[in-house]
């Protein structure tokens, strides 16, 4: 009697179904929301003794917003990684509770019930993005008409007046948006096509020199021409936050393409002759520069205390536990205390605790959007995946970077958390094409039970 082969035994042997794991998203959505309603309230009793009026209307929209998304989820993309939807969730409610925090201690309008709206669009075009991209490799047939649509996007900021010292802003009465935001989406889009295509050519082919395997021109010239010309735009609109982005995104991207390590530091190279040229091209950036050296000098000209010095008095004041929502002093900070320097509230009121909580939180993100472009098969998910991932974490490192005084203040906003409309858009869309990508990698192959 012959023999089963171990090809016939793995063919016979039952196959067990996939996980959807959404019972666990769900799960985890919910204690997001409460989290949330609970810091909402507390900032309520610790200011006025009693719990906000509002709190019940603002669990509800977060709460309804959080499981309209996982129904789609659920319904769309049922296989997909039960962790960035509640991960979004949770960092998107706290920023709402630092948020109003913050309104609470500043004169004017409050910016949490705005903040609150774009979240509800973000979430419309989270759901969006999963009701009608079934497939994540059709953008790959539009990445050159993406890279066009984000140098268009990222030029439109020129023909505007400037906002604190940049022109990233386009105002149209009384709505305002930062098209920086959704270039950064197609850009990825458009170096991961590209780089999936002609990977190899830039990994094994071209000329050596000592140690060093520099590509051809024409494999590389592309990419290095739109990446010049995304570099030349922002150094006139003197972002130098979005332009360390930019530079961070290409490195990262050509390193997993060809898994060379000599990208790294010439991309580290080119990033520091850009910052340089930025630096000596625009006072604006200058200053930024010279109180990065010197954040207390401020103080010791007699000018008083500059944002970056608030923000590290901030940092000191909190200590490991923090002095609890509400007791803080961070609107001292000025206008910037609700956008960028928002991780300065939370590390003060907070404390170490609280920060590295929140840090904690991003770090999982990215490592699941790392997570997901390891498990996907084609080149082009893989290298869209890790791009994205790597736009949240590097986005994250300028901003606390600069706010605790590690690298030159660049004025981005902090991920899901900060107040920005554009932000929190393109983030909710950065988590729906991650949803999407991993729903895709967790699925088992046609014809397999």
């Amino acid at each position: 009697m012959a023999t089963p082969s171990a090809e016939t035994r793995t063919a016979a042997r039952p196959t067990r179904p996939v996980p959807t794991r959404r019972t666990t998203e769900l799960v985890l959505v919910l204690v997001a929301v409460l989290i949330a309603v609970l810091g909402y309230a507390g900032v309520g009793v610790e200011l006025d003794g009693e719990v906000p009026a509002d709190a019940a209307e603002y669990g509800v929209a977060l709460g309804v917003l959080a499981l309209l998304a996982h129904a789609v989820v659920r319904w769309r993309a049922r296989y997909a990684d039960p962790l960035p939807l509640p991960i979004a969730v949770l960092l998107n409610g706290i920023g709402l509770v630092v948020i109003y925090r913050l309104d609470r201690a500043a004169p004017g309008p409050g910016a949490a019930a705005t903040q609150l709206l774009w979240s509800a669009l973000g979430v419309g075009l989270f759901c969006a993005v999963l009701v009608l991209l079934r497939d994540h490799r059709r953008l790959q047939r539009y990445a050159y008409l993406g890279a066009l649509a984000a140098l268009v996007l990222l030029v439109l900021p020129i023909f505007f007046p400037p906002v604190y010292g940049s022109r990233i802003w386009i105002t149209l009465g009384p709505l305002s948006f930062q098209p920086g935001e959704f270039a950064k989406i197609l850009l990825a889009v458009f170096f991961a096509a590209y780089l999936a295509v002609h990977r190899d050519a830039l990994a094994l082919t071209g000329r050596r020199v000592r140690r060093w395997q520099l590509p051809r021109g024409r494999v590389l010239g592309p990419v290095l021409l739109i990446w010049a010309a995304f570099v030349g735009v922002l150094v006139l609109e003197t972002d130098l936050g979005t332009s360390l982005l930019f530079f961070g995104l290409f490195v990262v991207m050509l390193y997993v393409a060809t898994a060379r390590t000599g990208w790294i530091a010439i991309g580290l190279l080119l990033a520091a002759v850009g910052a340089v040229t930025v630096g000596w091209l625009s006072p604006h950036v200058h200053s930024r520069v010279h109180d990065w050296l010197d954040p207390l000098g401020s103080i010791a000209a007699g000018r008083g205390a500059n944002q970056i010095a608030q923000s590290l008095f901030a940092f000191a004041w909190g200590g490991e536990l923090g002095a609890g929502l509400g007791n803080g002093h961070s609107v001292l900070i000025g206008f910037a205390a609700k956008s960028d320097f928002i991780l300065a509230t939370i590390g003060e009121e907070l404390g170490l605790t609280g920060l590295i909580a929140v840090f904690l939180l991003y770090a999982l993100l990215v490592s699941r959007g790392i997570r997901t472009g390891i498990a996907l098969r084609d080149p082009f998910g893989r290298l869209l995946a890790i791009g994205l991932a790597a736009l949240v974490g590097l986005q994250v490192f300028v901003v606390a970077g600069g706010v605790l005084d590690l690298i030159p203040l660049t004025g981005m906003t902090l991920p899901f958390v900060a107040q920005g409309g554009s932000s929190v858009v393109t983030n909710w869309i950065i988590v729906a094409l991650l949803v999407r990508m991993s729903d895709s990698a967790r699925r088992r192959p046609a014809g397999e039970a």
